[in-house]
């Protein structure tokens, strides 16, 4: 199949109509055209190469084509205005869903990532209603000691307690839930995480890492980095608001967290998106009053 002229006219159109998508330097239609395209329906095509000069990393870039194609199936034509945001043709499988995780709340509020389980502690009695435990150590000793901490510490406050990364000390101290990274997934004993009856949160940055995580059908799925940070070394680019409103869109079935650089002052920006919960890090724990900071946020939140 081949294609002329007019898919790179149609990809330029998608790629200006959605400029509020563009992340990085815009790419141009020549870079952005392969040769294996033009083995690819014309919507497709014309999708993936649109997406690929919105800075899209080529394989959200084929997430996006592909659901593109869908689309144009589903509706009987291709329509360069409309961007892809329902699930059916993301192919993605109804609810309820059997072997699901054991659900959280679909607002999740204001979400704390603390470093210990003094934090922890401290943040459960601010009363901020979602925490997470992101403490470091290669010694397994301390990790189980820390998150049992953890555990003690929220008990009777109502909050809930996502342990990152250790979901093994997790299931043995009975939180509440874990939180894994893409890169824990290939590791993580997910089968005796969801028979403990935790609750399991995913990170994602982008659309092939949202499909995988949906897949697995969590109790959240965290979106990120919103805006730049230095707290960790990111895979991909910040992903802003644009594509922020687009990924809480295509998957309101979840329970969403927004999470990356986001301080109060964009904290209206990023609820307006349609997110149920916000995670912040360094906005809490740097300021000189945490509890005030915290209480501030979460009357942001609420709106």
């Amino acid at each position: 199949m081949t294609h002329t002229h007019d898919t790179i006219a149609l990809a330029q159109h998608i790629a200006q109509y959605h400029a509020q998508l563009q992340i990085g330097q815009p790419l141009s239609a020549a870079d952005a055209t392969l040769l294996a395209d033009a083995h690819l329906p014309q919507a497709q095509a014309a999708a993936l190469q649109g997406a690929r000069m919105l800075g899209f990393i080529e394989a959200d870039a084929q997430c996006v084509a592909q659901a593109w194609q869908h689309q144009t199936q589903r509706l009987g034509q291709f329509d360069p205005l409309h961007w892809p945001d329902q699930a059916v043709d993301f192919q993605m499988p109804a609810w309820p869903r059997q072997n699901a995780f054991a659900p959280s709340p679909r607002a999740l509020g204001l979400y704390a990532v603390l470093p210990n389980a003094q934090w922890v502690a401290r943040m459960a009695q601010a009363g901020v209603p979602t925490l997470q435990l992101r403490f470091k150590s290669d010694k397994p000793a301390e990790v189980a000691a820390e998150v049992r901490a953890a555990v003690k510490a929220v008990e009777a406050t109502g909050a809930l307690l996502f342990i990152n990364d250790h979901w093994q000390h997790a299931i043995d101290a009975g939180a509440y839930g874990v939180h894994l990274g893409q890169e824990d997934l290939d590791s993580a004993d997910l089968t005796a995480i969801r028979k403990a009856g935790l609750r399991l949160g995913l990170s994602t940055h982008g659309y092939a890492e949202m499909m995988r995580a949906d897949a697995l059908s969590p109790s959240y799925i965290a979106m990120g980095a919103v805006f730049p940070t230095t707290l960790k070394n990111m895979p991909t680019a910040p992903q802003g608001l644009g594509r922020l409103g687009a990924y809480a869109k295509l998957m309101q079935g979840h329970s969403l967290v927004a999470i990356g650089g986001i301080d109060e002052a964009r904290f209206a920006d990023v609820r307006h998106t349609g997110m149920g919960s916000i995670a912040v890090v360094r906005a809490l724990v740097a300021p000189a009053d945490p509890e005030g900071t915290a209480r501030d946020l979460m009357r942001r939140l609420a709106g």
